[in-house]
């Protein structure tokens, strides 16, 4: 994760209301976020076990250059069926001259890989990447760990030092859902638990139901946020939501950040990111049917204060609007208010702002970076020998209900 560009203690990774247009519209077959998966919870119902989580099989790359210039995509691991929602963080704590050091990891449907996360490193900016650890070590018999987050704390707090890695995730069985919270001192190596922020009940991703899926985290101020997508409101079918917590342990209250406009419509898959001293920037699905999710965003002067936010459909210059599991950075180049970076499942293509999210600056970027579900952006903000302006790492995997390696490289914006 990148901090934001002010210095008011608060560290994110890293639009106006669009007037209707409506051009033609990405649809996307999909279940919330089970889908395939709900076969495997049953496998676990059925006793299947668990394993060793899956080896590397990295591909050459050679030591970067200065100047480094955009490359890939380059495997991080092929994983089998089921391999999905890719998430990395960049290791900056002690490296005052640029990171080239990079965790990442998905998520497995199949039980039989094993439970846990798989954490995967580089030290050469993504070209190669090798086994590293799992969260929880050894992984974890009887449930499947689904939607996990890395967040590198930057700067000391909870009892961690700057440079603590976080991992959080969603670790679920045939009964409950359950967000929880890893800690890593030493790059990401060996994990502690530290707490389980929510719990909902049984896996099942439709309406009438109470689960919790998909956490994020952001450090604002004095706290930590946890921003998740909460079934158990019986006012909504799913929402948006957060809790806080001081000490990384205690959690406070559940406060709302997006809600549909009738019950039967299900926001998601929120991310953050700040884009000016005092704006930022959260996108999600709109789930407003089994097969149409288009991307909505939010902006507000504070990432504890999006619940009052007017919602925002994501379109392009063409009236397009991409559609689920998006996810939203924020990168320093690209003119005065930098560019806001969205992906999307729907696009292969990034879509870009450069007007601090005005709803009528939306471009698109094409790109060698396939397409995946919940593909994620990690802006290379920070200057280093290494590094030329305007690039993003991205990892990814399979789009949804597909199948395809993990995969990273580094895209150019400008």
């Amino acid at each position: 994760m990148r901090s934001g560009p002010d210095s008011r203690g608060s560290e994110s990774s890293g639009g106006r209301e669009a007037d209707g247009g409506a051009g033609r519209r990405a649809r996307l077959t999909r279940r919330a976020v089970l889908g395939a998966g709900g076969a495997a919870v049953v496998a676990l119902s059925l006793g299947a076990g668990a394993g060793t989580a899956a080896a590397a099989s990295a591909e050459p790359g050679g030591e970067p250059q200065s100047g480094e210039a955009p490359f890939g995509p380059v495997t991080v691991t092929d994983a089998g069926s089921g391999a999905a929602y890719a998430r990395a963080v960049q290791l900056t704590a002690g490296r005052p001259d640029g990171s080239q050091t990079f965790l990442a990891t998905f998520q497995q449907f199949d039980p039989s890989k094993g439970g846990g996360f798989a954490i995967f490193r580089s030290d050469d900016g993504g070209r190669n990447w090798r086994p590293w650890s799992n969260v929880p070590a050894g992984g974890q018999s009887g449930t499947i760990w689904l939607q996990p987050f890395l967040y590198e704390l930057p700067r000391a707090f909870g009892g961690l030092p700057k440079g603590a890695v976080l991992c959080a995730g969603n670790s679920l069985d045939s009964s409950s859902t359950n967000i929880v919270l890893y800690a890593s001192v030493d790059e990401g190596l060996t994990w502690q638990f530290l707490s389980t922020v929510a719990v909902g009940g049984p896996p099942i991703a439709s309406n009438g139901n109470t689960p919790v899926w998909e956490p994020f985290l952001l450090l604002h101020r004095d706290r930590l946020l946890c921003y998740y997508s909460d079934q158990r409101d019986p006012d909504y079918g799913q929402k948006l939501a957060h809790q806080a917590s001081a000490d990384l342990r205690h959690w406070g209250e559940v406060v709302d950040d997006a809600v549909g406009d009738v019950y039967a419509e299900r926001p998601g898959m929120i991310t953050v990111a700040q884009v000016h001293s005092s704006l930022w920037i959260m996108t999600y699905e709109y789930g407003v049917s089994d097969t149409y999710y288009p991307v909505r965003y939010k902006l507000a002067p504070d990432p504890e204060s999006f619940g009052s936010a007017p919602a925002l459909e994501l379109l392009d210059q063409d009236g397009y609007a991409p559609s689920a599991a998006p996810t939203v950075a924020w990168s320093d180049s690209g003119g005065p208010n930098g560019t806001i970076v969205v992906s999307a499942n729907s696009d292969q293509d990034f879509f870009l702002n450069r007007s601090l999210g005005d709803p009528a600056e939306w471009t698109r970027l094409s790109s060698p970076m396939p397409r995946g579900y919940s593909r994620y952006t990690v802006p290379l903000n920070t200057p280093g020998s290494w590094r030329r302006p305007g690039l993003v790492f991205v990892v990814t995997g399979a789009p949804y209900a597909e199948d395809a390696p993990i995969q990273a490289g580094v895209i150019q914006l400008d």
